[in-house]
């Protein structure tokens, strides 16, 4: 008897731009967040187990394959809400960086929510896994649905928005891990300078205008990761100087994202970051 496998692609997800407003009483931070998605993926095989357990494998060596796996946390919760009493056994391939801001984990979490809603038959909504995800972490429920949205609250209310124009999308990660954690901790939300516009960025967003979205980016976490991690700068500066044409850190760092709108400067930016930085990356939006 052939065993019944279900798909999933979880890809990443790049800020466009990212605003701390002020700090909750529930220790987390008010947000504007202005999220789209890449095509870099990492991709899930699931399959019944007739044993009620949870088994995670992975080709990546670097990742925990156990509780502390958000996949692993996402078929757990599934399963006690809805009270499944049979196992899984998820494979997960991973391309996306680990701590990279680009969020792999919530991502595959979100892949495993939609995954073992076909393989088990569960007719949950889409509205409902949402729900779900916003337990596991505050990008889950973006990455439920994907597409471009604007983030608020502590990141789980969202409203979609029009996509960007396409264009290519160069990311860079330095081999460095940083702690969401411990950048949002050393934000003083009341000493930010400039915050960008989620107004604006969306106004850019439905004008189609590839240009203005460029100039609309930004994320108050620059200043606290750039500061404590002075390569990320360098990074940063160095792909404008190959001519990428809107440069960006995602979420906290420390990946740094060029968008590029000419197929032509692509592999002069690609081959300039492969010179000092191993994990680069070009792909197109997710649109």
């Amino acid at each position: 008897m052939s065993v019944l496998k279900i798909y999933e692609k979880a890809p990443a997800k790049i800020n466009l731009m990212l605003d701390v407003l002020h700090k909750r009483p529930d220790g987390y931070h008010e947000v504007e967040m202005i999220m789209t998605m890449v095509d870099l993926a990492d991709r899930l095989e699931m399959s019944a187990l007739p044993r009620d357990t949870i088994i995670i494998s992975s080709q990546a060596g670097y990742i925990p394959l156990d509780e502390k796996n958000l996949a692993f946390q996402a078929a757990k919760l599934i399963k006690e809400r809805y009270d499944v009493r049979s196992g899984v056994y998820i494979h997960l391939d991973k391309k996306i960086p680990v701590a990279a801001g680009l969020a792999g984990g919530s991502s595959d979490a979100a892949a495993t929510l939609r995954g073992l809603n076909r393989l088990w038959g569960l007719g949950i909504s889409d509205e409902e896994l949402m729900k779900l995800g916003a337990e596991l972490g505050s990008d889950v429920p973006f990455c439920v649905t994907g597409g471009t949205a604007l983030a608020t609250g502590r990141g789980e209310l969202l409203t979609p928005l029009q996509n960007p124009p396409q264009c290519w999308v160069i990311l860079a990660k330095l081999p460095i891990n940083v702690s969401t954690a411990e950048i949002y901790g050393r934000l003083r939300s009341e000493e930010i300078q400039k915050h960008p516009s989620a107004a604006k960025m969306q106004e850019a967003l439905e004008q189609g205008s590839f240009t203005a979205v460029c100039s609309e980016l930004g994320n108050v976490l620059e200043d606290v990761t750039l500061q404590l991690y002075p390569d990320v700068a360098h990074l940063k500066e160095t792909m404008i100087r190959l001519g990428a044409d809107g440069v960006l850190m995602s979420g906290s760092g420390p990946t740094v994202f060029g968008l590029v709108s000419k197929e032509s400067k692509v592999p002069r930016i690609y081959n300039g970051l492969r010179g000092f930085c191993k994990e680069v990356y070009a792909v197109r939006l997710l649109t």
